[in-house]
């Protein structure tokens, strides 16, 4: 499952819910941290001779020194796949865990996935205490991370590394729709790597999630699925598919096209019936920065 950095001023639980269905869960509520707030950061694209003071590094470095310095913690951080810069080498891992150490330090909760960039063996083997004695689902790396006001279903989408498609596959899929029944009393929010080939924009149909009219059909049918997260594309925008929201996150790393992106973050705001998101962006003076936007659950 995705890593649990342990705070010790909340306690880890985890659960056994029927034939190998694990969930985890934050524990506790505190009154120091925000437990409203998740910040969202994917494509972190860290390579082992990226010089320190690079951009790529100096991006995560950045989001990272903010939370360190934030009076009250939020709920958990969620960093969506790509975590290495290309195909997954052991010392893009070993430089990812040092940059990401202080929110250990900090007992911030970190969770994260794997994307077509990673090498899902190479990573367990450098951060040996991410891989799970009894996985839910064989040589997948997913979990149920639950906060106050909703539960976040964090999913395994790589393929194979370097292969642009992602794909969940039947046994997943599964293993998500009975979490999904487990855990129907808040809303879920899928977060995974690849976008979904449907939606309101025609960026979200190449290059994506190849099982993604499958996977609607299950999220549909469960009223309490409300939001689908994903990275991949390094680009900002939402769409709605059959009143589910798609919300796609900026790359922490690069863009393609800085004229029509930037890197940065989002800082999700959560309430019993929506969910606001404001884009931070690495470039202070960007018009992105600080822009919010509501969306209210179906």
């Amino acid at each position: 499952m995705p890593i649990h950095l342990p705070t010790q001023n909340r306690r880890q639980f985890l659960i056994t819910l029927g034939a190998g269905l694990v969930a985890s869960q934050t524990g506790v509520y505190a009154s120091e941290t925000q437990q409203e707030i998740v910040y969202l950061l994917n494509d972190t694209h860290i390579g082992e001779k990226h010089p320190a003071n690079s951009p790529v590094p100096s991006h995560l470095r950045q989001v990272v020194s903010e939370l360190v310095g934030l009076k009250r913690k939020p709920a958990c951080v969620l960093i969506n796949g790509d975590l290495a810069l290309k195909d997954g080498q052991p010392g893009d891992y070993r430089h990812f865990a040092k940059l990401i150490r202080p929110l250990r330090e900090a007992k911030i909760d970190t969770h994260l996935t794997l994307g077509n960039h990673d090498q899902r063996d190479v990573f367990y083997e450098v951060m040996k205490e991410e891989q799970p004695e009894s996985p839910p689902v064989k040589s997948r790396h997913i979990s149920v991370v639950q906060t106050r006001y909703a539960n976040f279903f964090l999913l395994d989408s790589l393929h194979k590394t370097m292969v642009t498609q992602g794909t969940l596959g039947k046994e997943q899929r599964t293993w998500l729709a009975k979490a999904l029944d487990a855990h129907s009393e808040k809303p879920a929010i899928i977060v995974t790597h690849h976008n979904p080939r449907l939606g309101g924009n025609p960026v979200h149909f190449p290059g994506g999630l190849t099982d993604s009219v499958e996977l609607w059909k299950l999220l549909v049918a469960r009223p309490q699925v409300k939001a689908y997260i994903h990275g991949h594309i390094h680009h900002r925008g939402n769409a709605q598919h059959q009143g589910i929201h798609i919300f796609n996150t900026p790359a922490t790393s690069y863009v393609a096209n800085p004229d029509k992106s930037t890197t940065g973050w989002t800082i999700a705001r959560l309430s019993p019936k929506g969910i606001t998101l404001t884009t931070r962006t690495n470039d202070e003076e960007h018009a992105w920065n600080h822009q919010s936007k509501t969306l209210h659950w179906r």
